[in-house]
């Protein structure tokens, strides 16, 4: 499913115009600089919790050490941080049976 599909989907459940439907979606997810609450939120190093479907948030990755596995030279690895989403249980419930 596409944002397009999810905002017919999201539009077609809650009854609002598919228009304002792809603007929630932006409003929520979108990635750009000022633009998704979540990412907003991530880059201030919060999580956010939805209940039941589960957990976006960022750990710190450190430095190392790695090999190139085209020539086999060990190369530097930099620190990062990286997002993560961790299944809540409800959502993990709902596959597992």
């Amino acid at each position: 499913m596409n944002k397009k599909e999810l905002a017919v989907a999201l539009a077609h459940k809650t009854g609002i115009a598919q228009g304002k439907a792809s603007e929630v979606l932006t409003a929520l997810f979108g990635a750009e600089e000022g633009q998704g609450i979540i990412a907003e939120a991530l880059s201030k190093d919060d999580k956010v919790a939805i209940p039941g479907f589960g957990t976006f948030g960022t750990r710190k990755r450190a430095a190392r050490t790695g090999i190139n596995p085209a020539t086999q030279k060990k190369i530097e690895i930099a620190a990062k941080t990286a997002v993560f989403f961790k299944v809540g249980k409800t959502l993990k419930e709902r596959f597992e049976k």
